[in-house]
């Protein structure tokens, strides 16, 4: 097996977790198994982050493993349920924010909200919504974006490749279909566990 490259290095602006022997087992995991990181990340302090194609739970563990690794700082939602208790502990400290779907503000109006209170914040999301072929996105990724003025940066799932591939951030052009239709074309060449974006 040919040896990965280095993964690339964290920019100065990025939020980034403290360094601890976790980061090197995953690190040596992450080879082990044949993954790479293929890209650089961008210079900024927040953004919103999408992840695609999204077509197995296999999805979630290469995204933890990859964080961890680098000691990249990046939050996830979840339904509140889920952090209670040993696992919510858990949750939180792999960077999980609890939302509430049933409350009056949505889940956009949230994390608008997380991201005008925190001066660093890479928030990832899975614009699929589901890990099922699906013809159309959920667009409530963009609408964070576009509310909280951070552009968007499209990461891609290459399993043939065994590469995970870091694009380029992308600011809204307050058009959300001609937006989001310029982030799949961009997902096009890439292929997830069982099935690529749809076109």
């Amino acid at each position: 097996m040919t040896a990965a490259p280095p993964a690339p290095a964290l920019p100065p602006a990025m939020p980034q977790l403290p360094q601890h022997g976790g980061r090197r087992l995953c690190a040596w995991y992450l080879r082990r198994c044949g993954w790479r990181i293929e890209g650089t990340f961008p210079d900024l302090p927040r953004l919103v982050l999408i992840a695609a194609p999204h077509s197995s739970w296999w999805d979630g563990w290469w995204a933890l493993i990859t964080k961890v690794a680098l000691g990249a700082d990046v939050a996830f939602v979840g339904k509140r349920e889920l952090f209670v208790g040993p696992l919510g502990w858990l949750l939180r400290t792999l960077g999980g924010i609890a939302v509430d779907r049933g409350s009056a503000h949505g889940v956009v109006e949230q994390m608008v909200a997380r991201f005008a209170t925190s001066p660093r914040l890479w928030l990832a999301l899975a614009p699929e919504g589901t890990r099922r072929h699906v013809a159309s996105w959920r667009t409530g990724f963009w609408h964070i974006a576009h509310a909280a003025g951070v552009p968007i940066l499209p990461v891609a799932f290459d399993y043939p490749r065994r590469t995970i591939v870091i694009g380029t951030p992308r600011c809204s052009s307050g058009d959300v279909e001609a937006d989001v239709a310029a982030l799949r074309a961009w997902y096009r060449p890439f292929r997830g566990k069982h099935h690529d974006v749809a076109a």
